[in-house]
């Protein structure tokens, strides 16, 4: 008997990705940052090159250079969203990484380690406020024509509430921005502005968790499999009488008699403590209800009526407790469940690499 197992079917993702691409109708470039949000950024970009993405994008340095060796003599460019960060000049030309440039610095860094020599990506703030050079000065970049650019972009804030008067105003700025540079290609779209619209399309789009079964929008989106499976093994099944409690704190107490599965698993395995007591479990494809508080190593279900037994799985996260849901049980986004998960949960794969 082990702990809890972290299963990821690439099947899954390989179809998300073909409903992403069919969306945006043009290039999908997916971010895999985080060790592929958490389910192994080799895995998940080796099984979406054989799929035909030849691009892919990474936060850190080191997470670049990772997947340069996890897709070994597979021709793919990885473009690094930290830039040219102090001294990485060296280390980016080495692992054929690409600077996503996002202040004049590191543009001037870029160009005095590479000039002309090595493609970057530009980034232009279009109202996040959080990276990228303003217009003003993507405007004196374009004059001095100095960068060998291979893409340039922004980031959606508000794409998950289409809604929003910012989605406008930014698709806006970023035609504007992208007029500066009339014949490279532009990237808008993460996952929620693939389905803005063609307008957010542009020339590649960059999509992130619905690749790996998190809503466009925060919500389950049936268009969308899930891709990570969390099980954890029952422990023990004990029977709880009325007004008894289970758990740290006494918080649940028992009104009517129930059978209570105990899982070996827990928040060290990347489930969020404060998901319970509105998340729920999956036993035989049914939904379970967690009962008192989510411990270090262990969880509590109902399985009351159930023929459960010890060694029997319980999902925790999967097809019938989805992501979403699961996330915001806890008050959190799938992004922070999926890149938590990894913490103790032995990973394995379905559908080939």
């Amino acid at each position: 008997m082990t702990g809890a197992t972290l299963t990821v079917d690439l099947d899954a993702l390989a179809d998300n990705y073909r409903l992403l691409r069919a969306e945006a109708g043009v290039e999908i470039a997916p971010a895999v940052k985080a060790d592929g949000y958490g389910l192994g950024a080799g895995a998940v970009a080796g099984r979406l090159w054989a799929e035909g993405v030849r691009s892919f994008f990474v936060a850190r340095l080191a997470e670049g250079e990772a997947l340069r060796v996890a897709l070994g003599d597979r021709v793919a460019s990885i473009q690094v969203l930290d830039g040219m960060t102090p001294g990485a000049g060296p280390r980016l030309e080495a692992a054929r990484l690409t600077p996503v440039l996002s202040s004049l610095d590191q543009a001037e860094a870029w160009i005095a380690f590479a000039g002309e020599r090595l493609p970057a990506v530009l980034h232009i703030d279009t109202g996040m406020n959080r990276l990228g050079v303003s217009f003003d000065e993507a405007e004196r970049l374009a004059g001095e024509g100095r960068l060998r650019l291979d893409l340039v972009m922004s980031h959606l804030a508000c794409a998950d509430q289409p809604g929003h008067a910012l989605n406008g105003q930014q698709l806006e700025r970023f035609i504007a921005a992208r007029a500066l540079f009339p014949d490279v290609r532009a990237s808008f779209a993460n996952s929620a502005g693939v389905f803005l619209g063609s307008d957010y399309a542009f020339d590649v789009a960059r999509p992130g968790i619905s690749l790996y079964g998190g809503g466009p929008l925060a919500t389950p989106d049936a268009r969308l499999r899930a891709v990570a499976t969390v099980e954890a093994p029952i422990l023990q099944v004990r029977r709880v009488q009325p007004g008894e409690s289970v758990g740290y704190g006494a918080v649940f107490v028992a009104e009517t008699p129930l059978d209570v599965a105990i899982l070996a698993a827990g928040y060290a395995d990347g489930y969020p403590r404060n998901a319970s007591p509105a998340a729920f479990a999956a036993f035989d494809g049914v939904p379970r209800r967690l009962l008192g508080r989510v411990s270090m190593d262990l969880i509590a279900v109902d399985v009351t009526e159930t023929d459960a037994r010890p060694g029997d799985k319980v999902e925790l996260l999967g097809p019938n407790a989805l992501v979403d849901d699961v996330a915001a049980a806890a008050g959190t986004t799938a992004y922070e469940i999926l890149t938590r998960l990894p913490l103790r949960a032995q990973r394995t794969y379905r559908g080939a690499v």
